[in-house]
């Protein structure tokens, strides 16, 4: 069995204590120091944290993943329903849906190595404490610590990034900023006039940016639990010796 598990399971049984000490004594007694327990959560976050940056910030690392893949926002979809109108059929709607995909998929991909250091500064600050709560916790309790320390933070970072990224002419020599409003605008104005309204169209209006943000935001951690439950439980992924101490088993 694990060591990890073992800790886990004397911890659980042991909830009722509230001396820490006793606590680091069970953690030494299975051959782990508390240093080490804590040097092995930062290390599985570091380590979770890169690949999970590299892998979404290469070309199509959002874009050819279907799980974290950007779709139009949802208020979208009255232009995907509305394909085949005839009041449409003049502005390209697929060329329009195909191309604004994989506008956004670039925008978060080329924001997305933002987050490396927001993502350390929280793993320094780990105290003894977050460290017990997560081996306390799930397979993905380092990536919940780490959701609940930087989100916002992210957030802050991100959505300049990601604006300057929807602005930036990242495919065909055309920004996602500038095909998404000159689409709206088209569209909201067929929307908008009498003949629309009887068609039943509506008006589509969202912050991109925003939008980009948070679903590159939500990608983005997905990838990073996925990297703790795989240095958590597979010995390939553990690519440090601190990680197979307290990872591995005996």
């Amino acid at each position: 069995m694990k060591k990890l598990f073992i800790i886990l399971s004397l911890l659980i049984s042991f909830t009722s204590c509230e001396d820490t000490d006793d606590i680091i004594d069970i953690i030494e007694n299975v051959g782990l120091t508390e240093a080490e327990v804590i040097e092995g959560l930062k290390e599985a976050l570091k380590v979770g944290t890169d690949t999970a940056v590299t892998t979404v910030s290469k070309v199509d690392g959002y874009f050819l993943d279907e799980l974290i893949k950007i779709y139009l926002p949802p208020e979208a979809d009255i232009l995907v329903e509305n394909t085949n109108n005839p009041l449409l059929s003049t502005l390209g709607v697929d060329d329009f849906i195909e191309d604004m995909i994989l506008k956004l998929n670039r925008a978060a991909e080329d924001a997305a190595t933002e987050a490396t250091p927001i993502f350390i500064d929280a793993i320094t600050e780990m105290t003894i404490q977050d460290a017990f709560d997560i081996l306390n916790g799930s397979d993905t309790s380092a990536t919940h610590y780490l959701r609940e320390k930087t989100f916002t933070d992210l957030q802050e970072a991100f959505q300049p990034k990601i604006a300057t990224s929807l602005n930036k002419p990242l495919v065909a020599g055309i920004s996602a900023a500038e095909t998404w409003n000159s689409f709206t605008i088209l569209y909201n104005d067929i929307a908008n006039s009498l003949v629309g309204q009887l068609a039943g169209l509506t008006p589509v209006n969202t912050e991109l940016d925003e939008y980009v943000t948070t679903k590159g935001l939500q990608g983005l951690f997905v990838k990073v639990a996925d990297e703790e439950i795989a240095i958590r439980n597979d010995a390939l992924a553990r690519v440090t010796d601190i990680l197979e101490k307290v990872f591995g088993g005996n």
